[in-house]
């Protein structure tokens, strides 16, 4: 049985205006200026602590900034975030074949729950694998280990199916094919870096692989 695992933004959700939009934000309140794109961008994929990390002066500041950029974020979620074409058939139609999918994301659970509801696909990822659910986030293995104890799958059987470098770093660190997808945000050339098993150019490509 084969296992499918996917990250959330870049991938299924196109939500890259909203985070961007929720970073520049989030540095007017708490820096007082703005940050190019390029530089948020490299950190997505990341848990959102560890990108405002490295801009906070103190865990005091950290904590605002992250409550800012999470209020913001769900307060323009449904507004700003959507569906990349074709992605919900693709899992829909993986789900009534019977194969194992779980959801791989660095966002914590409050807003992964909120872009499965947006996505209308909460019945078809009942594993869901968090930030708040691990203690080391993307690209670190353990997120996709989790995930496949929960579904009890081998890593043989399993793609992990994401946008980011971050994504196939975690993916190869755990044994698993990585799958890129070139409809998110990142260059091909930032991906082809961290050696993918696989390319995709449409959902519907997924199936086959």
């Amino acid at each position: 049985m084969k296992t499918y695992l996917f990250d959330l933004d870049g991938t299924l959700l196109d939500s890259i205006e909203l985070i961007l939009t929720s970073f520049h934000h989030m540095s007017r309140v708490h820096l007082g200026k703005e940050l190019p794109d390029e530089y948020w961008l490299a950190g997505v994929g990341t848990p959102l602590r560890t990108a405002l990390s490295k801009v906070a002066s103190s865990e005091a500041e950290l904590d605002a900034m992250l409550d800012t950029y999470r209020a913001f974020n769900l307060e323009q979620h449904d507004r700003m975030a959507k569906a990349y074409p074709g992605v919900v058939d693709v899992i829909r139609g993986l789900h009534d074949d019977g194969a194992k999918l779980a959801l791989v994301t660095s966002k914590l659970s409050t807003g992964a729950n909120r872009g499965l509801r947006l996505l209308d696909l909460e019945d078809e990822f009942p594993v869901r694998i968090c930030a708040d659910d691990v203690v080391h986030g993307k690209p670190h293995p353990e997120p996709v280990l989790k995930a496949l104890d929960a579904l009890g799958a081998r890593a043989e059987d399993a793609l992990f199916i994401g946008d980011s470098d971050h994504d196939m770093e975690s993916g190869r660190a755990a044994g698993v094919a990585t799958v890129a997808v070139t409809w998110g945000p990142f260059a091909r050339e930032k991906l082809e870096a961290a050696s993918p098993t696989y390319w995709v150019d449409s959902p519907s490509q997924i199936p086959s692989l």
